[in-house]
């Protein structure tokens, strides 16, 4: 209690502010920083041109484009690679330089770092979703946002999705230390791109590529935003002919759960074995790689 008789906030209390105000500024310094636009809008855009020479070509005979297809899909592919390697990365960098075992050293410093992790993430996913859909929606079309039920669904994918990704990134960040180590689990997450239904429609693939697309959630990101965006003609090209609304949020529901009950044991466990001994070690291997 001060002198005025007032309590003083809880250190908690003070992290998550903390965490909050951390995340708004590494939002703005992104933003505000060339190299970085370049690099998080690189693939977003690049996907965004081949998804528009895809939209005079339909599927099947169905009468549905191709291109409006893929640009709700697009959106969920984005949800799922900006929540899983913006976290994952920003982690691997952190720990490699110290700031890491900085946050592990004052009261409460790890619950600010991931708050201000979560939100930084978010906040671009939120901006690339926006950039994508605006422009798809001008150069591409074929998608709308006319009915409160098209907003609502739209918001509940991105939340769900960010709850399903974010974790996983966290995993993926807390298990390798080295950032250009993270570069080859993009490798499998293409292939999952690939069988997942984001270009084309996952009914034009063999069974069992289907199977395993199911398991993952890129497949029902893309799903729920093909639901939210598209009109109920569309599901035509889907398996069951419907967008399983249900089954996307209880798939995308067991990830974030899955998640949420790894992460933050793979944090502690990855925060207890940062010292300066060992981030002195992983600085030093750095400048002899970069040599």
């Amino acid at each position: 209690m001060n002198s005025t008789g007032v309590s003083n906030p809880l250190p908690i209390t003070m992290a998550v502010r903390a965490g909050f105000r951390r995340g708004r500024i590494e939002l703005m310094q992104t933003l505000t920083s060339g190299m970085d636009i370049f690099t998080q809008f690189f693939w977003p855009v690049a996907s965004l041109v081949a998804v528009f020479f895809l939209r005079n070509s339909h599927f099947q005979g169905t009468g549905v484009g191709l291109g409006s297809l893929a640009l709700p899909s697009l959106l969920g592919m984005l949800v799922a690679f900006t929540g899983m390697f913006g976290v994952a990365q920003a982690l691997a960098v952190d720990r490699e330089d110290g700031t890491l075992l900085r946050a592990k050293a004052t009261p409460n410093g790890m619950l600010g770092y991931l708050i201000g992790k979560i939100v930084a993430v978010s906040g671009m996913t939120l901006v690339q979703v926006v950039v994508v859909l605006v422009f798809g929606v001008v150069a591409i079309g074929g998608v709308a946002l006319d009915t409160v039920g098209a907003w609502v669904t739209l918001i509940g994918m991105l939340l769900l999705g960010l709850l399903a990704t974010l974790p996983i990134g966290a995993i993926i960040g807390s298990v390798f230390s080295n950032p250009r180590s993270i570069g080859f689990v993009s490798f499998p997450i293409m292939g999952l791109v690939a069988i997942s239904g984001i270009f084309y429609p996952i009914t034009g693939l063999a069974g069992w590529l289907q199977a395993i697309a199911q398991v993952f959630p890129i497949y029902w990101l893309g799903l729920g935003m093909r639901s939210a965006l598209l009109p109920d003609s569309a599901s035509v090209v889907e398996l069951t002919h419907s967008w399983r609304q249900l089954e996307t949020v209880a798939v995308l529901g067991a990830w974030a759960v899955l998640g949420l009950l790894l992460a933050p044991a793979l944090l502690r466990r990855m925060a207890r074995r940062e010292s300066g001994s060992v981030v002195a070690a992983r600085r030093e291997k750095a400048m002899q790689r970069a040599y």
